[in-house]
């Protein structure tokens, strides 16, 4: 029992940045853009919330900061870093019409270069022994659990135990599957991803959905790399620590099917496969079959791609128009 209600957390708060990802992932590509930038953007995301953090806690100096401030100040920085790397992969791909796994592969290089650069500046700056940055005091404001948590012991622990961000995941999440199934604008927008020639002639603006749906989707990704910065991570910045999970939230896009609200526990599946072979016991003559567990969920992913491309259901497929870029004279 103990060893579960250790898991479980963990599993959740590894699941956070995945549901942000693969939410905003699900946006962008139910307009038809396939962003493969979503590592760049989640890291974008991550280092604008930093950089606003470090000169903010360095302005205060040894004073308390501001609660609100802490908070508004790397969050408003969150925002319009994901939001310009959406704009230009929009412009990039909706406007010029260059191709989409290319200009996708090039914002994930971009954007990992750009953080691990503003990073490293900011580690010069701060003078410090180690190659990281250090943002205690946000942090503890980011990862400030609800006051009745302790108060309902192990039920606490599971559900209430976490920062004000993970539950906005869920939200978020909650909101994008109702808008997409429930809405007008949701209806809009998975017309243009199906077929932007027809939604184009029925009046709908397919310029402006796609631009909206791709920084939309970029800045919930976006994040999940400040979460991943200010809650996981405990405020502690190291250049190249991300790992892999921007590439894990695309993956679980598939999982999902191309649904919102599906996302929320195929994420915490996800996080849990994720981190499943620290739970393990292997013994220091099997050090190697970790790294076997690993692969795990990219394993459980490819196998329901194969299941749903046998059952050839038009539900469970990509949006028709996924990954083409949409020319009007072309219609």
């Amino acid at each position: 029992m103990l060893g579960f209600l250790a898991f479980i957390p963990r599993a959740i708060a590894q699941a956070i940045p995945l549901l942000f990802g693969c939410t905003g992932e699900i946006v962008t590509e139910k307009s038809g853009n396939l962003n493969l930038g979503l590592p760049g953007v989640m890291y974008v995301g991550a280092i604008s919330g930093v950089i606003g953090s470090f000169f903010y806690e360095n302005s205060v100096g040894e004073g308390d900061v501001n609660a609100a401030l802490a908070v508004l100040i790397p969050l408003g920085c969150c925002i319009l870093g994901s939001a310009i790397m959406g704009l230009i992969y929009s412009f990039l791909v909706v406007t010029l019409r260059a191709n989409q796994n290319v200009t996708g592969l090039a914002m994930t290089t971009f954007g990992v270069g750009f953080g691990n650069f503003f990073g490293g500046s900011l580690i010069k700056l701060s003078k410090a022994d180690l190659p990281s940055i250090s943002l205690s005091k946000t942090s503890a404001i980011f990862r400030t659990q609800l006051p009745f948590a302790d108060d309902l012991g192990w039920l606490g622990q599971l559900l209430f135990s976490y920062g004000f961000l993970a539950y906005t995941a869920i939200v978020i999440a909650l909101i994008v599957a109702y808008v997409l199934k429930k809405t007008r604008t949701g209806l809009c927008l998975r017309s243009v991803g199906e077929n932007p020639a027809t939604a184009d002639a029925a009046g709908i603006n397919v310029t402006a959905y796609k631009y909206s749906a791709t920084i939309i989707g970029c800045v919930i990704a976006g994040l999940g790399g400040l979460y991943y910065v200010m809650d996981y991570a405990c405020g502690i910045w190291s250049n190249d620590a991300f790992g892999d999970r921007g590439w894990l939230a695309i993956a679980l896009v598939i999982f999902t099917l191309w649904k919102a609200d599906l996302g929320i526990l195929a994420a915490i599946l996800f996080g849990g496969l994720y981190i499943l072979y620290l739970y393990i016991p292997t013994g220091m003559e099997h050090m190697e079959l970790k790294e076997l567990y690993k692969m795990i969920p990219y394993v459980v992913t490819m196998i329901v791609l194969i299941f749903t491309s046998m059952r050839n259901r038009r539900e469970d497929q990509p949006p028709q128009s996924l990954g083409v870029n949409y020319f009007r004279e072309e219609r």
